[in-house]
């Protein structure tokens, strides 16, 4: 009976199989003999023994020459129709094609024309809100890259306004300098304008630098 225990049975059945096989090389060593084994085990493995003077083919030949009887016509039989049905379907796909595109359309009724033109609204609204999807992401994108540079921008202005204003304040990089104040970039990280502040000054409003206004 039937080896209920899964790791067993395959243990016999590579066992047996093998075993087989060497029975049937030794049939076609010993005796001359044409052996083909063909096995599909329970996990659908297919193995398979053929003797090296012949073929499998050439073995079915001779089979359906002793026999009497064609193994290949039922299957060829099946195979034209699988074709043939296989072929009515592209045609078929073919003309709906070519009505698709405004062709063919003498020999349609009322009912298919109007199931077109269903298949055809279905379709339209299918790309179009897909088209839609696709311009609102890119003006999406497009939004986010305005606001990153515009953002740029003003924080170029503001530098600029603050190296106009005053020609010796700027940027100040490793100076053992007093600061009143630090304005800083948040989004830049390391860039930093840096506001000069003379403390034993008090009674000139004027910003001290080298080059002085009026007279030498």
């Amino acid at each position: 009976k039937r080896i209920e225990n899964q790791t067993n049975r395959q243990v016999t059945y590579s066992k047996r199989r093998n075993g087989l096989f060497k029975k049937a090389h030794e049939l076609t060593v010993l005796c001359d003999a044409k052996v083909s084994i063909i096995m599909i085990s329970s996990t659908q493995k297919l193995h398979e023994y053929i003797s090296p003077s012949t073929t499998t083919k050439q073995v079915f030949d001779q089979y359906q020459k002793a026999v009497g009887v064609d193994l290949w016509q039922t299957s060829y039989q099946k195979m034209q129709e699988h074709l043939k049905k296989l072929k009515e379907v592209n045609r078929n796909l073919k003309r709906e094609i070519r009505q698709r595109m405004g062709e063919c359309l003498n020999d349609m009724s009322y009912e298919h024309m109007v199931n077109l033109i269903e298949d055809i609204d279905n379709s339209l609204r299918v790309i179009r809100e897909r088209k839609y999807k696709v311009i609102t992401s890119q003006i999406e994108t497009g939004k986010k890259k305005l606001r990153n540079v515009e953002e740029i921008h003003k924080k170029l202005v503001f530098e600029y306004d603050a190296r106009h204003e005053d020609p010796h304040y700027g940027l100040v990089e490793n100076e053992a300098v007093d600061y009143h104040s630090v304005l800083g970039f948040p989004n830049n990280g390391s860039r930093t304008i840096a506001l000069r502040y003379v403390p034993n000054h008090h009674h000139h409003p004027s910003l001290h630098g080298g080059g002085g206004c009026g007279g030498s």
